[in-house]
């Protein structure tokens, strides 16, 4: 790689750093999100303190960064589907989930990064996502849990990766991309322990609808 891609990973790392659920809820409630709720700055946690709206807006936001972000391959001179373009998308795309998790805009303290991650997984293989997605779906229907969902659903990544596409795949299989998918069950695993820790003691807080308490109860004194 040039040094002008080379450079596109800290404009990757930039993109994930945005943060829709930090940035909207000083602007509109003079709030910031990692002080509610599970203080975890993503779409689920933005549901229960400021409702569906604002929620599906910092779901779809943080999806688009993890493509766009991947996207950034295009403007490089990398020919397309080769095992140097795969591997460019998936540094950029793991640049980006390191913004979102770390974002340098908001003192490195940022969310779990599903959603980035899974615009990412999106970008590089749909196919394989939209069967993660499916059994995103299955189990939350079950459970009502959208983080033992979300483990759920990407930890099955690798497996369809490694075991059901194979050479049929869009994306060549190559070992990069072989081992990417591992990395990304690590990491959601690594993001979700304090989940893990609540769902093993009962603790953790099952999907609700509405709001779990009225936004106006968490607003500064001098705010309401």
């Amino acid at each position: 790689m040039t040094t002008a891609n080379l450079l596109l990973i800290p404009i990757a790392y930039a993109i994930g750093s945005l943060s829709g659920a930090i940035t909207l809820g000083k602007v509109i409630y003079g709030m910031d999100i990692r002080d509610y709720g599970s203080k975890n700055p993503g779409a689920n946690n933005v549901q229960r303190i400021f409702g569906w709206p604002l929620a599906l807006f910092v779901f779809t936001f943080d999806i688009l960064k993890g493509v766009a972000a991947v996207s950034l391959v295009k403007t490089t001179n990398i020919e397309p589907d080769t095992n140097l373009y795969v591997a460019a998308q998936i540094i950029l795309g793991l640049a980006s989930v390191a913004g979102h998790i770390f974002p340098v805009f908001f003192r490195f303290r940022g969310g779990k990064g599903v959603a980035t991650l899974t615009g990412v997984l999106w970008a590089i293989h749909p196919g394989a996502v939209f069967i993660c997605f499916s059994i995103f779906l299955v189990s939350f229907a079950i459970t009502r849990y959208i983080s033992l969902s979300a483990i759920l659903g990407i930890t099955s990544f690798p497996f369809f990766i490694n075991l059901l596409f194979g050479e049929i795949a869009q994306v060549k299989m190559t070992m990069t991309l072989r081992i990417f998918s591992i990395i990304v069950a690590i990491i959601i695993w690594l993001t979700h322990l304090s989940n893990i820790k609540r769902i093993i003691n009962g603790s953790e807080e099952k999907f609700k609808l509405k709001k779990t308490v009225p936004v106006r109860k968490h607003l500064p004194q001098n705010y309401r």
